[in-house]
């Protein structure tokens, strides 16, 4: 059963999967602290060339299926018009001022 966005518990994580969602580049990278990294399948990407090609060039939408470490992870099916549907997990760092320092997904 797919957990609705408004529900996830963390705040900052609740904005990025709306701003994904949504297809919001702006919204997305305000969340993010100026230096937030990123890995994929554990290895560091290049955050905005990621973002901009598994996000945002090809439609990502994440259905969040649940969450644990007080809502910083997360397991999801997600999409994207390049790979189509995975079930993936996603882990986020949130800072004392509520932004994203560092998330890291992957196949689950």
């Amino acid at each position: 059963m797919t957990i609705h966005t408004d529900r996830l518990s963390d705040p900052a994580v609740r904005a990025f999967v709306g701003a994904v969602n949504a297809g919001d580049r702006a919204s997305l990278l305000g969340l993010l602290t100026p230096d937030a990294t990123m890995a994929d399948d554990g290895s560091d990407r290049d955050l905005a060339d990621w973002i901009d090609r598994e996000i945002f060039s090809s439609h990502g939408h994440l259905d969040v299926d649940s969450e644990s470490r007080d809502g910083r992870s997360l397991v999801a099916g997600y999409r994207n018009d390049t790979w189509g549907e995975m079930r993936t997990r996603w882990s986020f760092t949130v800072e004392d001022d509520g932004r994203i320092s560092r998330f890291e997904t992957g196949q689950a």
